[in-house]
């Protein structure tokens, strides 16, 4: 009875774990550092196919290569001087959000970040920097 219950309490633990989450945290480092960076190329590789892109006014859906073309033209004319992360949400599994400071010689803009968890998959589905 007692391996009976163990066995239980093991798979509880192990369906409840937030895997997900802990994915998600990790995924997160690997698009700051892509923004810290200045990459729209890979910032591009955790693009949905289409994305609501926002960079200071300029607004509109985006597919990922068109998204990527307009990010490397912001980093061209905004070369980052840092990023850092003001900001996490992170309590729906499946949807995430993040603000951001992104340092520019012209001044900071704010970034926000929302991404949404595909299966063990991320995916920005919308980006905005915002000078602020």
């Amino acid at each position: 009875m007692t391996s009976v219950l163990s066995l239980i309490v093991s798979i509880f633990l192990f369906v409840q774990s937030p895997v997900s989450e802990i994915d998600t945290l990790n995924s997160i480092d690997t698009v700051v550092s892509a923004i810290e960076n200045g990459s729209s190329s890979d910032l591009a590789k955790y693009f949905d196919s289409s994305i609501s892109l926002n960079i200071n006014g300029l607004q509109g859906d985006y597919s990922k290569n068109q998204a990527e073309l307009v990010l490397r033209d912001f980093f061209k004319k905004n070369p980052p001087q840092g990023f850092s992360l003001v900001f996490r949400s992170e309590n729906n599994p499946s949807l995430s959000s993040y603000i951001g400071d992104y340092q520019t010689v012209e001044g900071v803009f704010k970034a926000f970040i929302k991404i949404s968890q595909q299966a063990s998959d991320f995916k920005i589905y919308s980006l905005e920097f915002v000078k602020g």
